[in-house]
C-alpha cells in the first residue's frame, strides 16, 4: 500500500461531490490503474476528477513514474528530458506577476513533502479522527498536499464543508466561509497574507487557526496559531538583503528539485534557496511577511510594497478584497493603483478618506477601480493580469485620487 495511505479499510478516504471512496477500495483502485506504458513521466490534467486525480498521483508514486500533475499526456512527454534526476512529483504553477498567470512545472520528490507531514499534524492538531476540506482544485500545490496529507493521517478528505473538521483555506476563501455557522472549528491558511481583522475573526468565533507561509517550490517556511509566524519545524530561515528589502531564505527537506519555465527560484551553495519573497523581523521576534520583491512599486523614488499595501486596504471597513499594482507614470516612474470589491452598502469615497489615515503619502493609490479581484488558481492576485488590463485599458478611467498636499502628482 502507497505510504500515503494509511487509514482503516473500512473507512472513508475520499468524499468528493456524492463519491465515497474507503481506504480499501483506494488501495485497490491505485494497484489496477492503467498509466501510459514504458517509464516515462505521467500527465494527469487539471480537469481531472478528485478521485481519479488522487489515484493516478498514488499509482505513480508507487510505481516510480513521475507524475506531472496540471497537465496532460502530451505535455508530460514533452517535458520529460528537461524534469530534475530524481523526479517523483511535478506541479504546474503559476506566479502572481506572470503575464497571463504563464505556467512553471515544480519538481520535487515524495519525500520532500512526506518529511512535513508529520510536524503539521502536530502543529495543527490533526488526526485521523477528523474530517478535512479542502477548498479549491486539487491541481494546486497547497490543495493536493492538504489532500494527501488527510490520507497520510488516515482522516477522511473532501470538498464539503458540513461535518468537516479542519478546512484549508487561503485568507479570501476562509474570509467568505468565516460567519457560516457550520464552519470547521480548525482551520490550516495559506496561499496569501492574512489580515489583522480576519485573524481577530476567527478567534472571535473560536476557529483553531493554524497560518504557514511557503511557495510551491519551497514547501513550508514559517507557520503559526494566528499570533505570529516562526520556522516551520525542520526549516533554517535568514533574512538577506536583496534589492528593495531583506528576502527570506530558507533551507530543509522540504525543498523541491528544480523548477522548469524560468520564475523566481534560485539557491546558493550551503544549500539555501528563495523566491525573492520579502520579510522582517516583528517586535516580538517573529518574522512578518512583506510580499514578493517583483511586486514592489516604486514611485517617485519611494518603494512601495504591493501585498503590504493590500493588508492594510483589505483591513479597512467595507473592503471585502483589494489588490494593488504599478502603472507606468511619466513623472513619478510608477503610479501606485488599487482594486478594490467593496462590501454591500460601502463607498468607495468612505474607503479612499480612511485609507488616508492609514497609508502613507507614496502608498496611497492615485487611482482606484471598483471590481472583482482577479486571482490565480492557488488564490493569490493575479497581478500579470491586472498589468495587462491596465496597459490596454481593459478597466477603465477608475477613479482618480489627488495626490496629498506636498507630494508630487
Amino acid at each position: 500500500m502507497s505510504e500515503w495511505l494509511r487509514g482503516p479499510s473500512n473507512g472513508i478516504a475520499l468524499a468528493f461531490g456524492d463519491d465515497a471512496v474507503r481506504y480499501g477500495e483506494l488501495a485497490r483502485a491505485v494497484d489496477a490503474a492503467r498509466l501510459p506504458s514504458g517509464d516515462g513521466p505521467v500527465g494527469c490534467p487539471a480537469g481531472a476528477d478528485p478521485v481519479t486525480l488522487i489515484t493516478t498521483v498514488l499509482a505513480c508514486l508507487d510505481r516510480g513514474r513521475p507524475v506531472l500533475v496540471g497537465t496532460c499526456r502530451a505535455e508530460a512527454e514533452a517535458l520529460g528530458d528537461a524534469l530534475p534526476d530524481g523526479t517523483e512529483l511535478a506541479l504546474q504553477t503559476s506566479g502572481s506577476s506572470d503575464p497571463a498567470d504563464t505556467p512553471r512545472v515544480v519538481a520535487r520528490t515524495s519525500d520532500s513533502w512526506l518529511a512535513s507531514a508529520a510536524p503539521l499534524a502536530e502543529l495543527a492538531g490533526l488526526s485521523a479522527t477528523d474530517r478535512i476540506a479542502v477548498t479549491g482544485p486539487l491541481h494546486v500545490s497547497m490543495h493536493l498536499y492538504a489532500a494527501l496529507h488527510a490520507l497520510w493521517l488516515g482522516a477522511s478528505v473532501g470538498d464539503g464543508l458540513e461535518g468537516a473538521t479542519v478546512v484549508h483555506a487561503t485568507p479570501t476563501r476562509l474570509s467568505r466561509l468565516i460567519d457560516d455557522r457550520g464552519r470547521p472549528p480548525k482551520a490550516v491558511v495559506a496561499g496569501a497574507a492574512m489580515s489583522p481583522r480576519l485573524r481577530a475573526q476567527a478567534s472571535v468565533r473560536g476557529i483553531r487557526l493554524t497560518e504557514y507561509y511557503g511557495a510551491a517550490e519551497l514547501s513550508f517556511v514559517l507557520a503559526g496559531a494566528g499570533d505570529g509566524l516562526a520556522p516551520f519545524p525542520g526549516v533554517e530561515v535568514e533574512l538577506r538583503p536583496g534589492a528593495t528589502g531583506d528576502e527570506i531564505w530558507a533551507r530543509s527537506p522540504y525543498l523541491a528539485l528544480g523548477v522548469i519555465g524560468g520564475g523566481m527560484l534560485r539557491r546558493t551553495d550551503d544549500g539555501f534557496a528563495t523566491v525573492g519573497d520579502l520579510a522582517t523581523r516583528a517586535a516580538g521576534g517573529g518574522i512578518r511577511v512583506l510580499g514578493r520583491g517583483d511586486a514592489a512599486i516604486t514611485t517617485a523614488g519611494a518603494t512601495v510594497l504591493a501585498e503590504d499595501v493590500e493588508a492594510r486596504l483589505a483591513a479597512l471597513p467595507g473592503v471585502a478584497a483589494a489588490a494593488v499594482v504599478g502603472e507606468p507614470h511619466e513623472l513619478l516612474g510608477e503610479r501606485v493603483v488599487a482594486i478594490v470589491e467593496l462590501a454591500d452598502g460601502a463607498h468607495l469615497t468612505d474607503v479612499v478618506t480612511a485609507a488616508r489615515g492609514e497609508l502613507d503619502p507614496a502608498e496611497l493609490p492615485r487611482r482606484w477601480f471598483v471590481r472583482p479581484v482577479p486571482r490565480t488558481a492557488s488564490g493569490k492576485v493575479a497581478r500579470g493580469r491586472l498589468r495587462d488590463a491596465l496597459a490596454t485599458g481593459a478597466l477603465g478611467a477608475g477613479h482618480a485620487v489627488p495626490a496629498p498636499e506636498g507630494v508630487r502628482p
